[in-house]
């Protein structure tokens, strides 16, 4: 099982470093909220892997088929974020200082579960991320000999480098926080609300264009042809 776990802390490096809303809102969160928000934050977002695990490894490769063969969902999802990048750019407002012994960075026990749940939809709604997960099933499966203890170890890894990464990721975002002034917040969090609205677009884009989303995709793989192994189970916006 040594080799499984090998195997996979490339990948969850990879899955760490996948630009898309989850990716730029963890930073968001911990440059603004601080570290311990950040990681309530990333466990709604594993939640949600966990979740697409789940139903990839009890289904078959016709589920993949299905989602390719389904744009709507790629719509559905792309609208979601589209709709939230739109609200939350238009309702962000100028942050008014609070004097020095009021932090405005720290949460309470009680919002917890609203960062749990805000992680975990952010990254629930792109139905890319379970054709990601079922892909690497497919894929990797197979040499493992779809045996259920290195499949659990396999996975497993890769969540558990994922979440590393993203700690670290989280402790260089929090060391930004003693440099934002209340005017680079609001820019800061305008800035990720376009980009969420922009990662919706992608995702739409691929749901009303396929065949071209297929073409350019292939394209891509002419260019850096490392990357077809996996190019199929990119989710769209992922990290």
């Amino acid at each position: 099982m040594l080799q499984d776990v090998f195997a996979a802390i490339p990948l969850g490096i990879v899955l760490a470093f996948l630009f898309g809303p989850v990716f730029f809102v963890l930073l968001e969160t911990a440059a603004i909220k601080g570290i311990r928000a950040a990681i309530v934050f990333d466990i709604g977002v594993i939640l949600a892997d966990l979740a697409f695990l789940l139903i990839a490894y009890f289904s078959t490769s016709r589920l993949l088929e299905s989602i390719k063969d389904e744009p709507g969902l790629f719509i559905f999802g792309g609208t979601i974020l589209i709709t939230y990048g739109i609200i939350t750019f238009i309702k962000e407002k100028k942050i008014i200082p609070l004097p020095k012994d009021q932090d405005v960075r720290k949460i309470k026990r009680g919002d917890w579960l609203g960062y749990i749940a805000k992680g975990f939809l952010l990254n629930f709604v792109n139905i890319g991320v379970l054709g990601f997960w079922l892909g690497l099933i497919i894929a990797f499966g197979p040499t493992m000999d779809m045996q259920p203890n290195r499949i659990v170890v396999f996975f497993a890894a890769i969540l558990v480098t994922y979440f590393i990464v993203d700690l670290l990721k989280i402790i260089l975002a929090k060391k930004l926080n003693h440099r934002l002034t209340p005017n680079l917040i609001y820019k800061f969090k305008r800035t990720i609300s376009v980009i969420i609205a922009l990662c919706g677009v992608v995702l739409m884009t691929r749901g009303m264009f396929p065949h071209k989303m297929e073409q350019m995709q292939e394209k891509v793989e002419t260019v850096f042809p490392e990357v077809s192994q996996l190019s199929d189970f990119k989710p769209i916006g992922r990290k």
